[in-house]
């Protein structure tokens, strides 16, 4: 991905920044999903407002695909068809160079992990995974071992990671109304004032 120095932008130059991206390029498919991006990742923060999570939470569940949209404008690595690899790292790094909070990005970065964990854990829950998911777990680095269970279980956030992941893949619903972005962006303000 070509690096962009943020650090000159104002907060509002940043969130526009964060959500041209979506404007521009939500419409796309969902490599392989019957949900466009912006369906998956509007549902995916749906999920988490609705449990109760707070802002900055719900903005990364918002945000977790983000690093998929940057392949509509650059020529970035894929896996096949079925979407950027490593979008997870490249969608964290630039809520990093935006100035979101650490949390946020390790969410984005963490639920490809939580996939990989979960597959490990309990086997059965590939065979609930969608079929463009088993075909990035291919790329994603394949199921856990047992030691990267291990250190994955320690971090002490891993149980938000999960339930990010949760989301991830009920996200998928089709004829789920799409809200106007104009409360995701107040809560970008919000986390960009206060960090």
């Amino acid at each position: 991905m070509i690096k962009k120095d943020y650090a000159g932008l104002g907060k509002e130059e940043r969130i526009q920044e964060a959500f041209k991206l979506y404007e521009s390029f939500g419409d796309a498919d969902y490599i392989g999903e019957p949900v466009s991006q912006m369906e998956h990742m509007c549902q995916a923060a749906q999920l988490a407002e609705s449990e109760g999570y707070d802002e900055s939470v719900i903005l990364a569940a918002f945000f977790h695909d983000i690093g998929h949209l940057f392949a509509q404008q650059e020529k970035l690595e894929e896996m096949d068809g079925f979407g950027v690899l490593d979008h997870e790292k490249i969608g964290a790094d630039f809520l990093r160079d935006l100035g979101f909070p650490e949390l946020m990005a390790k969410l984005v970065e963490s639920h490809v992990q939580a996939k990989r964990y979960l597959t490990f854990k309990y086997p059965a829950y590939y065979e609930k995974l969608s079929e463009a998911s088993k075909q990035t777990l291919r790329f994603q680095g394949g199921v856990m071992t047992a030691a990267e269970a291990a250190e994955f279980e320690s971090d002490p956030d891993h149980h938000l990671i999960l339930k990010m992941r949760e989301w991830d893949e009920r996200a998928k619903e089709t004829s789920v109304p799409v809200p106007d972005l104009s409360g995701y962006k107040s809560m970008a303000r919000n986390i960009l004032s206060s960090n």
